[in-house]
C-alpha cells in the first residue's frame, strides 16, 4: 500500500516547501564532490539548519503560537506538519529525478572537487531537506518539553542528531531497515547489500546512515514517486515520535526532580538517600543520572545546598547513609517517599532497590 500527499495540501503548503528547497539548492550547489563523499555536507548542514533557526524556535514562540495548548498537543501538531511537508517535498523531488542513483552517486568519483553533477544536486536537495526537517523537528520537540539543548555544545548537538535520526551504536545496517514499512522490508534487505551502496561506505557514520536511507528511495526500479513520498512521511513520523518519546521521558524526570525538591523537608538527607537507591543495583541508567543531576542542580540554585562530601563519594557506604538517617528527628516520610519515586524513575523497582527502601522504611520508623 502506498500513499500520496493528502487533499489537505494546498498551494501555500507547496510554496513553503519550494522556498526551503530553493535555499537548500543554493547550499547544495556550494558543496564540492569531496564535501558529499566525505560527509562534510552533514557538518555544514547542521550549522546552517540550526544556528539561526534555534534563535526563533523558542519555548516562548511556541507558547504564543499555540496559546492554551498543552505541550503534548503542540508536539503532535509539529509532527503532523513536518510529515506533511516531507510528503510534499518527496513528490517534488521524485517528479524531477530521472537518473539512476547508482550512476549518479558513482559519477562523483570522476567529478572535479568543485563540480557536482545535476543528478546529485537533486538527490542532495532531497537529502538535506529531510535531514534538516527532522533535526528541526527534534529540536522543536525538545524546546516544547523544555529540555535544555545548546547547539553550540558538541555533546548536546550529538544528542540532538542521535534522537533526530534514531542512531544507536552498532545499528548502522539495521537503522535503515528499521525506518521502512514492513510492506517493502524484504525487498530492501536484499537491495541493501547490493553494490549500489558501495559509494557510501567511506562516509562518516551519520552521513553514511542518511545517504544509505536516501538511496533506497530512488534505487528500487519501478517504485519511484510513491515510495519516495511514503518514506519521506514515514521517516519523519518515526523521527518525530522517537523525539517525543525521548524528550517527553526526560521532561517527566525533570518534573519529578522539581517535585522532590519542593516537597522534601530534609534536602541533604534526601540527596544521600537518592544516591544510595540509584546505586543499589550497581548500575546507573540514563533516567537515574538525569534525575540526580537535576536534583543537585536545583539544590544549589534554589537552596544554596552544595554537598561536597557527597560529590566526592566514589563508592557510597550504606552505613554512612544510615548514620545520617539516625541523626534526624521527626517525621521522615518525605525521604521514604522520595526514595520510592527515585527507585521507580526507570521502571519497576528491582530487588536491590526494594531492599534498600525496606531498610530505609524500617530505620525511619525506629
Amino acid at each position: 500500500m502506498t500513499e500520496a500527499p493528502s487533499s489537505s495540501v494546498n498551494d501555500d503548503d507547496r510554496e513553503v516547501v519550494e522556498k526551503e528547497r530553493a535555499k537548500l539548492r543554493e547550499f547544495v550547489t556550494g558543496l564540492s564532490a569531496d564535501d558529499i563523499k566525505s560527509g562534510g555536507w552533514f557538518t555544514k548542514l547542521c550549522a546552517q539548519a540550526l544556528r539561526s533557526y534555534t534563535e526563533k524556535a523558542t519555548w516562548e514562540y511556541f507558547q504564543e503560537k499555540y496559546k492554551g495548548v498543552p505541550a503534548d498537543g503542540i508536539v503532535g501538531q509539529q509532527i503532523k506538519l513536518a510529515a506533511k511537508n516531507a510528503m510534499i517535498e518527496g513528490g517534488i523531488t521524485s517528479s524531477l529525478y530521472t537518473g539512476t542513483i547508482a550512476a549518479t552517486i558513482g559519477s562523483l568519483g570522476g567529478a572535479s572537487p568543485a563540480t557536482v553533477p545535476a543528478g546529485v544536486v537533486t538527490f542532495m536537495i532531497d537529502l538535506t531537506y529531510i535531514s534538516q526537517l527532522q533535526m528541526r523537528l527534534a529540536h522543536d520537540i525538545a524546546v516544547i518539553y523544555r529540555i535544555p539543548l545548546d547547539v553550540d555544545d558538541p555533546e548536546d548537538m550529538m544528542k540532538l542528531v542521535r534522537v533526530a535520526f534514531g542512531i544507536k551504536a552498532g545499528e548502522v545496517a539495521r537503522g535503515t531497515i528499521r525506518f521502512v514499512p514492513s510492506v517493502v522490508r524484504q525487498v530492501l534487505k536484499k537491495y541493501y547489500s547490493g553494490p549500489v551502496l558501495a559509494a557510501a561506505r567511506s562516509l562518516p557514520f551519520v552521513g553514511r546512515h542518511l545517504l544509505q536511507r536516501n538511496i533506497i528511495k530512488f534505487g528500487i526500479p519501478g517504485v519511484g514517486i510513491p515510495l519516495t513520498v511514503l518514506m519521506n512521511r514515514y521517516t519523519t513520523l518515526a523521527a518525530g515520535r522517537h523525539a517525543r518519546s525521548v524528550f517527553r521521558d526526560e521532561a517527566e524526570v525533570i518534573e519529578l526532580a522539581e517535585t522532590l525538591i519542593r516537597r522534601t523537608r530534609h534536602l541533604r538527607l534526601m540527596l544521600w538517600v537518592a544516591w544510595l537507591v540509584i546505586n543499589a543495583d550497581g548500575k546507573i541508567t540514563d533516567a537515574e543520572r538525569l534525575l540526580f543531576q537535576r536534583l543537585t542542580r536545583l539544590a544549589r540554585e534554589r537552596h544554596q545546598v552544595n554537598d561536597e562530601q557527597l560529590a566526592n563519594v566514589i563508592d557510597i557506604d550504606p552505613d554512612e547513609v544510615w548514620h545520617r538517617v539516625s541523626a534526624e528527628t521527626g517525621d521522615l516520610s518525605d525521604v521514604v517517599d522520595a526514595a520510592e519515586r527515585v527507585g521507580a524513575v526507570d521502571g519497576d523497582l528491582n530487588a536491590h532497590e526494594k531492599a534498600v527502601i525496606a531498610e530505609l522504611q524500617d530505620r525511619c520508623r525506629r
